[in-house]
């Protein structure tokens, strides 16, 4: 079965101040997407470069898991490391993600060249780090998820199957 990591990155939400939304929203996403069996591998963490790295590294290692969707910290402000941190896992850099999901969310708002989501692979795990707000989640999923299913494969992770209706996997023939 394939597992799938949902990082949530925020402090607020890792202090109870309020209800994680990002989080959720990657699942229902991945829910609807999705039709093979996969386990959902969930935590949320407050921002910084230590927390950020220290949790990857420990989903990908410790938990195996195959993809890991990271949530929240991409922004500029002081607090927001999770490319900083995620830099410092990978192993290679897949730039087309994080390029295919700001030209998506440009079309929806003038701030998303403010954003700074980025991708890559450790061992047989592809990391995309993606915006913390639920809608910008499932703009920036929309853009990229075509492309995720094709990437594990060549990388030796588990096998994802999509919805057509929701989004079709790309497998180049």
């Amino acid at each position: 079965m394939v597992r799938i990591g949902i990082l949530t990155v925020s402090d607020r939400a890792a202090r109870g101040e309020y209800a994680d939304l990002g989080g959720p929203a990657v699942v229902d996403w991945l829910r609807r997407a999705i039709v093979t069996p996969w386990e959902p591998v969930s935590r949320i963490i407050p921002d910084g470069i230590d927390s950020v790295r220290d949790a990857l590294i420990a989903l990908c290692d410790i938990e195996r898991v195959d993809l890991l969707l990271t949530t929240g910290g991409t922004g500029p402000s002081p607090r927001d490391c999770t490319p900083e941190a995620t830099e410092a896992v990978i192993e290679r850099v897949m730039p087309g993600f994080g390029e295919a999901m700001r030209l998506a969310s440009l079309k929806h708002v003038p701030t998303a060249i403010l954003s700074r989501q980025t991708a890559g692979l450790r061992g047989a795990c592809l990391i995309v780090s993606l915006p913390g707000k639920p809608a910008s989640v499932a703009v920036c999923l929309d853009a990229v998820f075509a492309a995720i299913p094709f990437c594990l494969d060549l990388i030796g992770a588990g096998r994802i199957e999509t919805d057509s209706a929701v989004i079709e996997a790309f497998r180049p023939q």
